[in-house]
């Protein structure tokens, strides 16, 4: 496939799997068609990263699938001006997403040689407002909070404490928590102190690991 025709793909991944489900927010959508998904997965699957499903980037991970990225996104509600905390970089896709909507991204990955191979892809792509680090994701990053927003790119079997704690008031937590055969995607908020949350859809994702998460 020629670079033009990832383009046209990517094109065709709006038109046919975001806004037939609900994706409608213009920010969001131009982030989806903007990002080249390709370059964040193998050589040998570039052909297929902008298919209507998740892709092994290594290490037993995945890249969602695209409309659950846009799904995720969109849940944020980010208008420019946001500090966004990312748990779970993987290769890096959904950062560099992110990245396109708010202020700047602190994302954080387990997984040296993934933490890695996302570092560089940012570095080719000039992506400059991402920081990213290796460490136990469950704890966030103190460091920097607290957040506007915080995305959490891995089922655990409950919202970490820690999270909860760095997120910001008035602010907003998506994450996958159920079991690890399935989970609800919720939407978290914090607005004067009260937390509330809403199921925005049935998941699948693979297992937060940390030690306010899975074991090992």
């Amino acid at each position: 496939m020629e670079l033009n025709n990832y383009g046209l793909a990517r094109a065709r991944m709006v038109r046919e799997q975001l806004e037939p489900r609900g994706i409608i927010n213009q920010r969001v959508i131009e982030a989806m068609d903007d990002v080249p998904r390709h370059l964040f997965v193998e050589d040998a699957l570039q052909n297929q990263a902008y298919g209507d499903f998740p892709l092994p980037i290594g290490e037993g991970q995945t890249i969602s699938q695209p409309y659950i990225v846009a799904l995720m996104t969109q849940a944020l509600e980010l208008k420019g001006h946001e500090k966004v905390l990312e748990i779970g970089t993987g290769c890096g896709y959904q950062s560099a997403v992110l990245a396109r909507l708010c202020d700047k991204v602190y994302t954080v990955e387990r997984i040296k040689s993934l933490h890695i191979k996302a570092r560089r892809t940012f570095d080719r792509l000039k992506c400059l407002n991402i920081v990213c680090k290796i460490d136990d994701g469950t704890l966030g990053w103190p460091e920097y909070g607290p957040y506007d927003a915080i995305m959490v790119t891995a089922a655990g079997p409950h919202i970490p404490e820690s999270l909860l704690d760095q997120l910001a008031d008035p602010g907003r937590l998506i994450i996958p928590v159920g079991d690890r055969l399935g989970q609800d995607l919720l939407e978290v908020t914090k607005i004067d102190g009260n937390i509330s949350q809403r199921c925005i859809e049935k998941v699948r994702f693979v297992s937060l690991i940390g030690s306010q998460g899975w074991g090992d």
